[in-house]
């Protein structure tokens, strides 16, 4: 079986003693992250995320029974970083990303388009709690979006799709996995390409809702 990280040993003191993130916004290249959709933990459903040195970052460990509607994203110490939990009483898949463990206040809210074969794009970012009629705006014209800070496109099935500022520009990027020594790591293994524009956190955030809205078990669904 492929290696889907170089640094075993080092993966297990940094799950256990050194909380680490990539340095996002401090330089001006993009920092590239490996996403591997389980968990290390027994018997979870999660993700692990690596740097390009091997070492563990980002982990969610959602175990099987409990957690209904509710997902946390962690460091590579189990320090909680944002909490992502499905808006209640809502049409459609609308999920609330929330500081740390905060119940108040969300930071941002990531909505599905409700008629998603007439549209690019699979889903919206708004600033805050947005209205249905904000986070999923039905006007073409981006200006019209009042507070979308963020347009999700492409496709996550085939793992490549790409997450767009207010400009248009591309500030992070899903990717496959390139195969090593002609053996593919299928869709649970890719990369994550973060721009210096956006949070790693938020960007890895945004990876676990589209695996809610589109991954083939939706698997952390209420």
């Amino acid at each position: 079986m492929t290696k889907v990280y170089p640094n075993s040993s080092a993966t297990l003191r940094s799950f256990l003693e050194r909380p680490k993130c990539p340095a996002v916004g401090e330089g001006r290249d993009p920092v590239v992250l490996t996403v591997w959709t389980k968990s290390l933990l027994f018997n979870c459903k999660g993700f692990t995320v690596f740097d390009s040195k091997g070492d563990l970052v980002f982990r969610v460990d959602n175990y099987m029974e409990g957690h209904k509607g509710e997902i946390l994203l962690m460091d590579a110490a189990g320090k909680a970083l944002l909490t992502i939990r499905r808006k209640r009483l809502s049409l459609g898949d609308h999920w609330l990303v929330y500081d740390g463990e905060a119940t108040g206040n969300p930071q941002f809210s990531v909505k599905k388009p409700v008629n998603i074969l007439n549209s690019k794009c699979l889903a919206y970012v708004s600033a805050g709690d947005s209205s249905s009629g904000n986070g999923s705006p039905q006007s073409s014209s981006w200006s019209s979006k009042q507070n979308t800070v963020y347009q999700i496109e492409g496709s996550y099935a085939q793992r490549c799709c790409a997450v767009y500022d207010a400009n248009r520009r591309p500030v992070a990027e899903i990717k496959q996995k390139e195969a090593v020594g002609g053996v593919g790591f299928g869709v649970d293994v890719f990369r994550l390409i973060v721009q210096p524009d956006i949070n790693s956190s938020v960007a890895m955030a945004l990876v676990i809702l589209l695996d809610q809205m589109f991954g083939s078990s939706r698997r952390f669904s209420a």
